[in-house]
């Protein structure tokens, strides 16, 4: 189905060769939602969920084959800021393709009514793309493990980490191309 979607032959031009990607292209215009009263406009308003959430979903794909993955997460000045272990599925996706879309939400709550069709969900989600880098520096690495950690409440100080773990941890940071924000109340 994929296939009929994303060409998988380049075309020729006379200047170069173009891969044609519809999705990513659409990817990166501005999503429009259907339903404009859901619709979060402000961008205070979208990051406020960010600030309530714990765990910030990635969608990473590689060949077509997607994989989703919860993560701990930090924010600040439109960037996320994520630690994992060097190996593993995640950063074997991250290595081979660092575009990636995320997910937040909060304030979930499941409305039962009479009728099973009838049942509604109300929430706060935000939906977005960008590009991830890893962070090889000693001190932004620092720098982001206490925005991570800030995420949950603690005010750390960059002098109390363990310098094995910035050996053996990957930090990366994903730079917010695109966001949009949704809620039902």
């Amino acid at each position: 189905m994929l296939s009929r979607i994303i060409p998988t032959k380049p075309i020729k031009t006379q200047t170069k060769t173009i891969f044609i990607n519809k999705i990513e292209r659409l990817m990166h215009e501005e999503y429009k939602l259907r339903k404009k009263q859901k619709e979060m406009k402000d961008r205070k308003e979208i990051e406020e969920v960010i600030e309530k959430s714990k765990v910030c979903r990635l969608g990473l794909s590689v060949e077509n084959k997607p994989y989703v993955v919860p993560m701990s997460f930090g924010y600040a000045n439109n960037t996320l800021y994520f630690h994992s272990n060097p190996k593993g599925k995640k950063m074997e996706y991250l290595k081979k393709n660092s575009y990636v879309c995320f997910e937040f939400d909060s304030n979930v709550k499941i409305v039962e009514e009479t009728l099973p069709c009838h049942w509604t969900c109300h929430f706060e989600s935000v939906i977005g793309y960008g590009h991830v880098s890893f962070v090889e520096d000693v001190d932004e690495k620092k720098k982001a493990m206490d925005i991570i950690m800030k995420q949950y409440g603690w005010e750390s100080k960059s002098n109390l980490y363990d310098p094995q773990s910035f050996k053996v941890a990957k930090v990366f940071k994903l730079k917010i191309d695109s966001i949009t924000g949704k809620k039902n109340k």
